[in-house]
């Protein structure tokens, strides 16, 4: 294969992921706007796009992987511009939430990747939900009173495609 295909494959790669992590942006916002708060389980309500930010730290990392930071960063700000015309609150807290949790979620990442992929996702998740999730509800409703919902939401999604994840590097490496 040649230079040329290959740069042009892992550019398509990196472009579908960029604008995979931004439609769960958008998607979140949409979902929150639409449908408001939702059971997740426990007893524990947290706003509707939980799930789609969830997905969207696993793309992150995966975009991180393909394309660098600044695809990600780019991805956020498309993400949240497409986002102000359901509602500028939820966009302007979701970007900031966002950008503010991959800074957190790349400085775990990075260092760990090295020893472990499948630790450094997992433990980056977290730093980067836990960020993420304090920040959007603080600044979409200024409280934090759903704060154990959005936290088991948004787990519940880095499972969801961690561990798939994982038996797929297990399977790959052999």
């Amino acid at each position: 294969m040649s230079k040329g295909k290959i740069m042009t494959k892992r550019t398509t790669k990196t472009l579908i992921l960029a604008l995979a992590f931004a439609g769960t942006v958008l998607a979140a916002n949409f979902t929150l706007k639409k449908f408001g708060f939702v059971s997740v389980g426990f007893g524990l309500t947290a706003p509707a796009g939980v799930f789609f930010a969830g997905l969207g730290f696993t793309l992150r990392d995966l975009l991180h992987e393909q394309g660098g930071r600044k695809w990600v960063l780019v991805a956020i700000a498309v993400g949240a511009v497409l986002s102000w015309w359901i509602d500028p609150v939820f966009a302007l807290a979701s970007a900031t939430a966002f950008t503010v949790a991959e800074l957190v979620d790349y400085s775990i990442y990075v260092p760990l990747k090295k020893k472990s992929w499948l630790g450094a996702v997992t433990v980056s998740n977290i730093g980067g939900l836990t960020v993420d999730s304090v920040l959007f509800l603080y600044m979409a409703f200024g409280s934090l009173a759903f704060i154990e919902g959005q936290l088991l939401g948004k787990a519940y999604m880095t499972l969801a495609f961690v561990i798939p994840l994982w038996i797929y590097k297990r399977v790959r490496s052999r």
